[in-house]
C-alpha cells in the first residue's frame, strides 16, 4: 500500500497550480494595462528591473518568427499541457515524493500561464505600444486572433556587465532576458528537482 505521507492531496495539488497561474496573471494583466511598451523602472537600482516587453510566446523572450512558427508553439504549447496533466495526476496517483508532484506542477503552472497570453490576449487588447497602454475591448477584437498573443514580460536583472579588456567578450551583458513569473515557475521547478530529486529519476 502507498504511504500517504509521500503523497500530496489532489486539491493542495491543483490550487497551488491555479495559484501559481493567478499570480502570475495578476502580475501580466497588471503590467499589461499600466506601461507602455518598453516602459523600465528600477526596483534594485541597476540590478533589478520592471521592463515591459512582449515576444512570441518562447521562454525567456526567445521568438521562434513568423506566424507559423507561433502558431507551431502555441499547438505545441496546448499538448504540452495536455500531457503535464496527465502526467502530473499519474505521478500523485503513483505516489511519487510530494516534491516531485509539486516540481512539475510548477512546470505546468508556468506553461498555462504562458498559454493565456498567446491563447487570449490578443483577443482582448488593444496593441501596446510605445507611447500607449493596451486597453480592454470587446471579446475578438484586440490586436490578433486566437493563440497569437503575445507573451508579457518584465522581469529583468541586468546583474553585470563583463569588463572591456575580457578578451572574446567585450562589454557583453552577463544576463539580458526579460522574463516573467511563468518562465520563473518552469526554471526553478527544473533546477530543484534536478537538485533534489535526482535519485527519484535515477
Amino acid at each position: 500500500m502507498k504511504s500517504e505521507n509521500k503523497q500530496i492531496k489532489s486539491w493542495v495539488l491543483w490550487t497551488i497550480v491555479v495559484g501559481l497561474v493567478v499570480v502570475d496573471q495578476i502580475v501580466k494583466l497588471s503590467v499589461k494595462t499600466t506601461m507602455t511598451l518598453g516602459e523600465s523602472h528600477d526596483v534594485l537600482g541597476r540590478w533589478f528591473r520592471w521592463c515591459f516587453i512582449e515576444n512570441e510566446g518562447a521562454a525567456w523572450g526567445m521568438s521562434l518568427g513568423g506566424d507559423y512558427g507561433k502558431l507551431i508553439l502555441s499547438l505545441f504549447r496546448i499538448v504540452a499541457i495536455g500531457a503535464l496533466v496527465w502526467f502530473v495526476g499519474h505521478l500523485r496517483r503513483k505516489g511519487a515524493p510530494g516534491g516531485v508532484v509539486v516540481g512539475f506542477a510548477m512546470v505546468l503552472a508556468g506553461a498555462i500561464g504562458n498559454m493565456v497570453d498567446s491563447a487570449f490576449y490578443g483577443l482582448i487588447f488593444s496593441e501596446s505600444t510605445f507611447s500607449s497602454v493596451a486597453e480592454l475591448v470587446p471579446f475578438g477584437e484586440g490586436y490578433a486572433p486566437f493563440l497569437y498573443g503575445k507573451v508579457v514580460d518584465m522581469l529583468y536583472f541586468p546583474l553585470f556587465y563583463w569588463p572591456e579588456w575580457m578578451p572574446l567578450i567585450g562589454g557583453n551583458l552577463f544576463f539580458s532576458p526579460v522574463f516573467n513569473f511563468a518562465d520563473s515557475y518552469i526554471t526553478i521547478a527544473v533546477f530543484y528537482l534536478i537538485i533534489f530529486h535526482w535519485k527519484y529519476f535515477k
